[in-house]
């Protein structure tokens, strides 16, 4: 390959410089799962239950209707990658329960 030369035109043109590496801001954290936030969340998913659609969404997937799932989901929160996410963790919730159950 050739050797790069500063250029005056193209992507890489201008004064090269080196970029500064700056200490993560506290927003860019906002959300993360830490230790503490998954045992709050079980904790508080095992007191309360499920919401009545998160309930329906499970009696769906239960009879096999992924996709019938999927639309009910995608309806009651609003997005689509949303209602996907809520699939997985209630197929999650149900195979867990179908494991318990087994052993």
């Amino acid at each position: 390959m050739a050797p790069r030369y500063e250029m005056v035109v193209g992507m890489e043109k201008g004064h090269k410089t080196t970029k500064n590496t700056l200490k993560t801001r506290p927003s860019k954290t906002k959300g993360k799962l830490t230790k503490h936030n998954k045992h709050v969340r079980d904790l508080i998913r095992e007191v309360v239950g499920f919401a009545p659609y998160e309930k329906r969404a499970q009696e769906l997937l239960r009879i096999g209707k992924e996709k019938r799932c999927l639309k009910f989901l995608k309806k009651r929160i609003g997005s689509h990658d949303l209602a996907k996410r809520k699939r997985e963790e209630m197929q999650a919730v149900l195979q867990a329960q179908r494991k318990k159950a087994a052993a």
